[in-house]
């Protein structure tokens, strides 16, 4: 945490270690929610192990895929304020400064209250305006969607 340029690394890092028990948890169940019979005619008609995820597993599992976009969509500018702030200090400060912690220092620390709600009323603005955008992909995509 000493280099300012290891940060983002540690915490791309970290994050997908923590999503990634979460996601294989869904994708299992989805992956077991299809129908053995499917594979078992897959099988029969002679196809390969590769054919039957391309052409089984990836089409039933695609739904659950894009409500995981999505979800992940709308958490993509909430970051996570409690882990970077944990691991900021002065070393790494000019590369973990994010919306968050900015806007804590701002309205918490220097008392701009006003300031730092328009600052996240912005954040919130640009973080459903992409959650619009990927839902209506998802449902182009796919035909389902979050709402």
């Amino acid at each position: 945490m000493g280099l300012s340029g290891a940060f983002p690394h540690i915490y791309v890092w970290t994050d997908i270690w923590q999503h990634a028990g979460w996601d294989s948890i869904i994708y299992l169940a989805a992956l077991s929610a299809i129908d053995p019979t499917l594979y078992e005619a897959a099988t029969v008609d002679g196809a390969s192990r590769l054919q039957r995820i391309a052409r089984i597993d990836l089409p039933l599992i695609l739904p659950t895929a894009c409500i995981l976009l999505v979800l992940r969509a709308g958490n993509m500018m909430n970051v996570g304020f409690e882990k970077v702030y944990l691991m900021q200090n002065n070393l790494n400060a000019a590369t973990s400064e994010i919306i968050s912690t900015y806007t804590y220092k701002i309205g918490i620390i220097s008392a701009q209250y006003s300031y730092s709600t328009a600052i996240n009323l912005f954040n919130t603005l640009i973080n459903l305006t992409l959650l619009m955008m990927v839902n209506y992909t998802t449902k182009r995509l796919n035909g389902s969607g979050l709402f």
